[in-house]
């Protein structure tokens, strides 16, 4: 249970793993998930590492897979996903995998150069089939004398008035149909009008055979005279992409070819069947085991991609990787090693060792399907320092019940809570379905949090007793308006009816049965005061929520000082700030309670204000005539919690800096003399000419070159005792180790810096807290506005028709609720819930500054979470 509070213990491993099993040891780590490898080879170039021929040719069988797939796709053929997951293929494994994608390659591309080029020759058929069809209705055309005559003196009036014979040429072809305006046009001003166009269009759209799009086209056929006209409208035809066809001057000889045609066009359409069958079956058969494949292919890649990152001895026999793993993973690493050397069925063991590094380690937190949601709203602030404390736990509580002070509503809680319990009880067959919608794939990632947050935002409008900006009346109201004394006497029915507005006086006996056994009592949802009332509550349950939970903050960075052993910190940081907190914020706290408790109705209108009280406290001013004192000895229990807040400042601020500076030259005075000792040794033994000094034993010497002399512990004992000496005297020793001298000024800015923030952001991070308030009255104002703008229409309506109207406005009102009250109001409060844990509560204890363990994985690098 401990890891889910702090990150996983981490540690660095060395692993010896032989030539032969490598591959296969390599295979069970992935399949394992629990290490992440370091690059040994940083400065190596990637096409100059061991296996990066290996890594091409996956990387080339993943290109024709890939190829093979959108053949696939294009085919409308459904993929097989029966959630196989195949064991990784042996090296030598790799040249079968390559024959067969290369031989389904080559068969596709041989398949599809065919189809093209028959499809190109079935649309040519076609479109000559289409040619000698209207053609031959234009020359029927033709034959009428009038539009003979017309045509004739068009083309040549001079010839046509001497009664000579026309000659005349012509020429067929098919067009796109969206460019005969232009080519009509083109036609006529080249060839100065004349020549005679006629076009008619194709009712069937024809498949392009490149790219299988349906194109619509028209059959044209132009007629003119003389060979300088034949060559300029071929010109234009070319420009154009128009397809000229052959075309017999006889009916006879149109009718035979036409016939020919059509016997063609029926052997190609059967030659093409047969094609596209054949195609089927191979992409089908194809795709039963296109997933196997990839996973198989990818697998192999991130192996040998991994294996690039390893060192290899002297002796070519054995690889050396270092990589980081959970110590508590540490058996199942080793018995995956072992199984992958039995695999690979060599002899020689693998080696786990465990190395000792001054390297931050990664940062892993064990999550599942529940606590991951939380876990991704922490790190998305910033992922956590090694093992320092996570706040994710805490977030499963404090985060949906800051959202419901917000969203206090039964009614929409209720929604929130269906919509979510769907998600959870469908979460297997929707994550099969593997949805592309990534609004979709991010409200299910969360289902588990917005469960919550509906939940909680059912108790917390129990507590606000608001369902749909209604109260429930469960347990009877504690006010009775009959019997009911007024001053003049007994109130009436008349009373009742003749008068909108009542006042009820909680101090007349009779009126308050007792207070409201859960909640707030509903006769405050039709008071003129109702928000009044609520603005008053709601703000000091902020300020009281807020205080606990940065007290609460303040108190979990204890624990984190205690773990890294600073004391200093606890002294001089924690204790300073929780008292700083507590003097000021925690004890407006205890005014709050103590004047719920000591005020009753009667005596509330003399109750003094704890916000002029709280002011005056801070500027010692207690002589405020219009603000009195809620208990004796209030000046001096108030002056004294001022004046202790005020000294922590300078114990954070001064005290803590001067220390570290005091520490720093102890330690550098501690090692000069640990430096000077050995040279005094030295000296002791030229002088003497012995190997040891008299009256000193083998164990109470020193070790100097090859030989223990001196007279103290050996160097492990030393090291060990300078160790624990300087852990009791100093907090910062990792931070301010050899490497990083000690600078004073900079200590002391970044010491200043902190006491300000804090100090500043008590105050502010309090007031931040009143967003609980301000948005929870926005909700609750919203929601009765949208009652009363739109449903108490369809139920104020008493004729026969209201309930068809009612109908109609009820639609209106579920969407708006929907749309406004769930999705708008419930992403604001979630945004507002959020920047109170990054900023107000993990600000006092969370730094953030860690690195993730990112482990390799099979599983994360199939699922595409990060690249290969």
């Amino acid at each position: 249970m401990g890891e889910l509070f702090r990150s996983e213990e981490m540690t660095l491993a060395q692993l010896f793993l032989q030539s032969e099993a490598a591959y296969c040891c390599v295979s069970e780590l992935g399949e394992l998930g629990m290490v992440q490898f370091r690059d040994l080879n940083p400065d190596v170039n990637v096409f100059q590492r061991k296996f990066v021929n290996e890594v091409r040719r996956c990387e080339e069988m993943d290109r024709k897979l890939r190829f093979v797939e959108k053949e696939i796709k294009k085919a409308n053929i459904p993929t097989m996903d029966t959630g196989e997951n195949p064991e990784v293929p042996f090296p030598r494994d790799m040249i079968d995998l390559e024959a067969t994608f290369e031989k389904l390659e080559n068969e596709l591309k041989e398949i599809n150069t065919n189809q093209e080029a028959l499809k190109k020759n079935f649309l040519e058929l076609t479109e000559l089939k289409h040619i000698l069809r209207r053609t031959q209705q234009f020359f029927d055309e033709m034959e009428d004398p009038n539009l003979l005559e017309e045509s004739s003196s068009l083309l040549d009036p001079s010839e046509a008035g001497r009664g000579a014979p026309l000659r005349l040429g012509f020429v067929a072809g098919v067009i796109n149909r969206e460019r005969i305006p232009t080519f009509e046009r083109m036609l006529w001003r080249v060839c100065r009008g004349n020549v005679f166009l006629r076009q008619t269009e194709i009712e069937d759209p024809l498949e392009d055979p490149t790219t299988g799009d349906q194109v619509h086209k028209s059959v044209f056929i132009i007629f003119f005279q003389g060979d300088q006209l034949k060559n300029r409208v071929k010109k234009i035809c070319e420009g154009f992409r128009a397809s000229l066809y052959p075309c017999p001057e006889t009916p006879q000889e149109r009718k035979e070819m036409a016939s020919g045609v059509n016997t063609r066009i029926d052997d190609l359409q059967m030659v093409l069947n047969q094609t596209e069958d054949h195609r089927q079956r191979v992409l089908q058969a194809a795709a039963k085991t296109m997933r196997v494949w990839f996973i198989k292919v990818r697998k192999m890649k991130a192996i040998y991609h991994t294996l690039n990152l390893c060192n290899i001895d002297v002796t070519q026999k054995c690889l050396i990787a270092e990589v980081w793993c959970p110590v508590s993973d540490l058996d199942s690493i080793q018995f995956a090693l072992r199984r992958g050397t039995e695999r690979s069925g060599s002899t020689v063991p693998s080696i786990l060792n465990r190395m000792q590094t001054k390297q931050t380690p990664p940062t892993y937190n064990k999550t599942n399907k529940f606590t991951s949601g939380f876990q991704n709203i922490v790190d998305a602030y910033g992922i956590g320092t090694y093992r320092e404390i996570n706040p994710a736990p805490y977030t499963i509580i404090t985060f949906p019940f800051l959202f419901a002070v917000m969203f206090g509503d039964m009614g929409h809680g209720v929604l929130m809570t269906s919509a979510a319990l769907y998600l959870v009880l469908r979460e297997t067959r929707l994550l099969a379905q593997k949805s592309d919608n990534e609004m979709f794939n991010m409200i299910f990632a969360g289902r588990y949090i917005i469960l919550l947050m509906g939940m909680f935002s059912v108790y917390t409008g129990l507590i606000y007793n608001d369902c749909f900006s209604k109260s429930l009346n469960m347990f009877s109201s504690g006010w009775s308006v009959r019997p009911m004394f007024a001053p003049n006497g007994n109130w009436t029915d008349q009373t009742l009816e003749s008068n909108s507005v009542l006042q009820l006086n909680p101090s007349v006996s009779g009126v308050f049965g007792g207070p409201y056994p859960l909640g707030i009592d509903p006769i405050w949802n039709i008071a003129a005061n109702k928000l009044t009332f609520l603005n008053s509550f709601k703000m000091k349950m902020s300020v009281i929520l807020g205080v606990i939970h940065m007290l609460f903050g303040v108190t979990l960075s204890l624990f984190n000082h205690l773990y890294f052993k600073k004391p200093l910190n606890i002294f001089l940081n924690f204790i300073p700030e929780i008292v700083f907190m507590s003097s000021l914020f925690g004890y407006l706290i205890l005014l709050i309670f103590y004047k719920w408790i000591a005020y009753d109705a009667v005596t509330s209108k003399d109750a003094p204000s704890l916000l002029i009280a709280f002011i005056n406290m801070c500027l010692f001013n207690y002589n405020d005539p219009t603000n009195k004192p809620l208990y004796r000895g209030q000046a001096g229990i108030q002056s004294l919690l001022v004046v202790i807040a005020l000294a922590c400042v300078p114990v954070m601020l001064v005290v803590k800096t001067m220390i570290l500076r005091r520490q720093h030259l102890w330690k550098k005075h501690l090692s000069q003399m640990r430096d000077a000792r050995p040279a005094e040794n030295l000296e002791t033994l030229e002088q003497t000419g012995t190997s040891s000094p008299p009256g000193l034993t083998q164990q109470g010497t020193q070790k100097f070159g090859g030989v223990r002399v001196g007279n103290g512990p050996t160097e492990d004992e030393a090291e060990i005792i300078d160790h624990d000496q300087l852990s009791q005297h100093s907090e910062e020793g990792d931070e301010h180790s050899e490497e990083e001298p000690f600078n004073f000024g900079d200590m002391a800015v970044h010491q200043a810096i902190h006491t300000i923030e804090y100090c500043l952001g008590c105050i502010s991070n309090t007031a931040s807290y009143l967003r609980l308030w301000a948005l929870s009255l926005a909700h609750a104002q919203l929601s009765e506005v949208l009652w009363g703008m739109v449903m108490r229409l369809g139920l104020s309506s008493r004729s026969g028709g209201g309930f068809f109207g009612l109908s109609i406005i009820f639609s209106a009102f579920a969407t708006l609720t929907v749309c406004i009250l769930l999705i708008m109001e419930g992403l604001s409060a979630f945004l507002h819930a959020l920047r109170l844990h990054w900023v107000e509560f993990q600000n006092k204890f969370y730094t953030g500054q860690g690195f993730k363990f990112v482990p390799f994985s099979f599983e994360s690098i199939l699922e595409g979470r990060f690249d290969e």
